[in-house]
């Protein structure tokens, strides 16, 4: 795979990500900064690390098979392989200004 392919798709993922949310949070799981890694390989295989807000999320789930769902319909997407990590712990600070504008945290 050729680098423009692959930043078009590592794009592609991110534009799907914002997409994607927790049913009880007002923001996209990218902008929340719970996307840890996203490596595109040459065959086409996406690795995505991920983790939650908190260990036991009731919606986790739901966000993880909507994560594999969409990144899936990429074109170029052969495989989705998602890790669920909890290192580093998250905390509200990965948030995007954005974000955190939207929360009220600002």
């Amino acid at each position: 795979m050729d680098e423009p392919t692959r930043l078009r798709i590592e794009d592609d993922i991110v534009k799907m990500l914002r997409t994607v949310f927790d049913p009880e949070i007002p923001v996209d799981i990218y902008s929340m900064g719970l996307i840890y890694r996203i490596d595109v390989a040459d065959d086409g295989t996406v690795d995505i690390d991920m983790t939650f807000t908190a260990p036991n999320c009731p919606a986790a789930d739901f966000i993880f098979e909507d994560v594999r769902q969409k990144v899936e319909s990429i074109d170029g997407v052969t495989a989705v392989n998602l890790q669920l990590v909890f290192e580093p712990e998250w905390t509200p600070d990965m948030m995007t200004e954005e974000a955190k504008l939207e929360m009220g945290m600002l």
